[in-house]
């Protein structure tokens, strides 16, 4: 009997530390995991009727929690299904129509995440936060990282040369709350698109990273994606592994609506991004996507009804280390070892909105082509299934400043559907196509390492395991193309031609 006390004696340290080696077992299993389960939420967001003054705090709130009830059943279910994080849009909580004076209502003062604070068990820590401690809730509650969009305010004073007249900073803000409901990262957006003038331009770019047991991850919001600084930064000098990325994107054809140039820059920049877009066809804004190195793992585009749509996908955690990541490219190796192909003088100008591309009419069913522009030239080998009288295709380049306030440097090669037989819509969207293509092999002389590839089927869908790249910069179609083509395109960005920002040179 004594033996048997003494043994169930000795075993009670064993039995209190089951629990804490368990949880530990667990916490190195979940660090050493290789892919993690993402959500994203694309939201029908509830608007606020236009006003020039601002509405009470309390009417403010209550539309605010009206979008998150939404917002807090994506998350709910995305929870269930085993996601690990969640990224909901940009503006996905108060929407869009706002002047400086409306907007205020709406703001909260968002501390820097270096004061390790969780709004759900200390709500009043920083004066009244309602939205982030119902975030803060909504992450703890479910278990789940919560990416959301709001809006900061920071007081200042006549110290400060570049203080407003009302006396506060507003920034456009994404939050990040960690699976306890811990504020972990906060971003102000850089690069303001030019409607955005409730909001004030940061100083400086933020470069916000946090690292979780399923990688490095960054953050950065809708325009920021056209540039250099944060988005670059975060991916080549940070390493991030993946991008979480609120948009409130408005689609436009042919080269820039959200899952086409947001999967194309995920290829191109060899990390995961995780788009969350607000969906409102009447602004055609839709579209949101996650996004890999090689390609889109689930993406959704939907031009008709008004509802949102939850997106999950099991992705690679540290993609760099992935067997199937993609090897580096040289844009420019094929097309400056190729000689140009025959035919220069039937090119013609069209605009793309405002900018004047040079195209070349693809007047037979197959063919090599050359054109250039600038210090551009674009190289296209191609073969439709069958040549129609109805349609036309062209090959263009452009390589020059793109923008009428805000101007930065694009070079583009695009083979491209025009609307109609008549040459002079080339370069107008269009959704629709009949004809597909056996194969086609796209390069082009590009002067940036930061080349983008798209392939836009008709309907605006994505290829995904269609085409690829390879090491020399050509962009090529592997079987041909299982639906008609609208566009297949290298999308270059030269940052260090852009011009300085006109509205941020003052700060």
């Amino acid at each position: 009997m004594l033996t048997q006390e003494w043994e169930a004696a000795a075993m009670l340290p064993s039995q209190a530390l089951l629990p804490a080696v368990l949880f530990a077992l667990a916490a190195l299993q979940a660090l050493a995991s290789d892919t993690f389960l993402a959500a994203v939420y694309e939201h029908a967001v509830i608007l606020p009727h236009p006003t020039q003054e601002p509405v009470p705090a309390s009417d403010a709130l209550a539309l605010m929690n009206r979008n998150m009830d939404v917002l807090e059943g994506a998350i709910k279910e995305a929870a269930q299904q085993g996601a690990h994080i969640i990224v909901t849009p940009e503006d996905g909580i108060y929407g869009w129509r706002f002047t400086r004076e409306s907007i205020y209502p709406y703001l909260e003062d968002i501390p820097d995440p270096a004061v390790d604070w969780i709004p759900c068990t200390d709500p009043s820590r920083f004066g009244p936060t309602p939205v982030q401690e119902r975030l803060s809730c909504m992450a703890r509650n479910n278990s789940i990282y919560v990416v959301a969009n709001i809006g900061d305010k920071k007081p200042c004073d006549s110290s400060d040369p570049s203080c407003p007249r009302d006396g506060r900073y507003h920034y456009n803000t994404d939050v990040v709350f960690d699976t306890q409901g811990k504020l972990v990262a906060r971003y102000h957006k850089y690069n303001l698109f030019r409607s955005e003038t409730q909001f004030d331009y940061p100083k400086e770019p933020e470069a916000v990273t946090f690292e979780t047991p399923f990688g490095k991850f960054g953050i950065f919001t809708c325009f920021d994606i056209l540039f250099y600084e944060p988005a670059v930064v975060l991916v080549n000098k940070m390493q991030v592994d993946t991008v979480l990325f609120p948009t409130a994107w408005m689609n436009v054809l042919p080269f820039l609506t959200a899952i086409e140039f947001h999967s194309a820059w995920a290829m191109g920049m060899g990390v995961n991004l995780l788009s969350a877009n607000t969906h409102n066809t009447t602004m055609a804004m839709t579209g949101s996507g996650l996004f890999t190195p090689e390609g889109p793992a689930a993406y959704h585009y939907d031009s008709d009804t008004e509802e949102g749509r939850l997106l999950l996908a099991e992705l690679s955690a540290r993609p760099r280390l992935s067997p199937t990541y993609p090897l580096a490219v040289n844009w420019s190796l094929h097309a400056t070892s190729v000689e140009k192909y025959s035919g220069e003088n039937d090119t013609f100008s069209g605009a793309v909105r405002k900018d004047i591309f040079t195209f070349r009419e693809l007047r037979h069913k197959d063919g090599n082509y050359t054109v250039c522009q600038g210090d551009l030239c674009c190289h296209l080998v191609y073969q439709m299934s069958n040549k129609r009288r109805d349609e036309v295709y062209v090959l263009g380049a452009f390589d020059g400043l793109h923008g009428s306030l805000i101007k930065y440097h694009w070079q583009i090669c695009t083979l491209l559907k025009c609307p109609s037989t008549n040459l002079s819509t080339c370069g107008q969207p269009v959704e629709m196509a009949q004809t597909k293509f056996e194969m086609f092999s796209l390069s082009g002389t590009f002067g940036t390492s930061y080349v983008f590839p798209e392939v836009l089927y008709s309907g605006v869908q994505l290829a995904p395991g269609e085409f690829e790249v390879l090491r020399d910069g050509r962009l090529k179609s592997k079987h041909g193309t299982s639906k008609p083509l609208v566009t297949a395109t290298l999308f270059g960005r030269l940052y260090e031609k852009d011009q300085p920002h006109p509205l941020r040179i003052s700060l």
